[in-house]
C-alpha cells in the first residue's frame, strides 16, 4: 500500500512512513508540484498509488471519477509534518480497509488526540 503525496505535503513524509507506507512518493519528488489536479489523479492511477490530498478538489475527483486511486482526504488544515505523520500512522487500519474495500473511493480523516 503505497501513497502519493500531493504538494500540500512534505516529502519527508515520504521517509517518516516508510516503514507503514513502503514505495510512497510525493509530487515534488516527482517533478510534479505544478502539475493540475487531473494529472495527479491519473498518475496516481497509473502507478496504483492511494491519493493523499488536503485539497478538496482532488477529493472530489475520487467522488466524480471513481477508483482507482483510492483517495485519502487530510482534513487538518496547516500542521507541522509530525502531526501529519502521527495521523496518518493512527489511521493505517482504515486506510487499509478503504484500499480492501471494492465500493469506497475516499476516506476522510481528521486529527485526533495524540495517545
Amino acid at each position: 500500500m503505497k501513497l502519493l503525496f500531493d504538494q500540500h505535503f512534505s516529502y519527508r513524509l515520504v521517509n517518516q512512513l516508510e516503514d507503514l507506507f513502503p514505495g510512497s512518493n510525493q509530487v515534488r519528488l516527482l517533478g510534479m508540484a505544478r502539475h493540475s489536479d487531473s494529472d495527479i489523479w491519473y498518475y496516481a492511477q497509473y502507478h496504483g498509488y492511494v491519493l493523499v490530498t488536503r485539497d478538496e478538489d482532488l477529493a472530489e475527483l475520487g467522488i466524480l471519477r471513481g477508483a482507482p486511486p483510492k483517495i485519502v482526504w487530510v482534513r487538518i488544515g496547516n500542521s507541522r509534518t509530525s502531526d501529519v505523520e502521527r495521523l496518518l500512522r493512527q489511521s493505517f487500519e482504515d486506510i487499509a480497509e478503504l484500499v480492501a474495500s471494492p465500493e469506497r473511493v475516499i476516506l476522510e480523516i481528521f486529527d485526533r488526540p495524540a495517545n
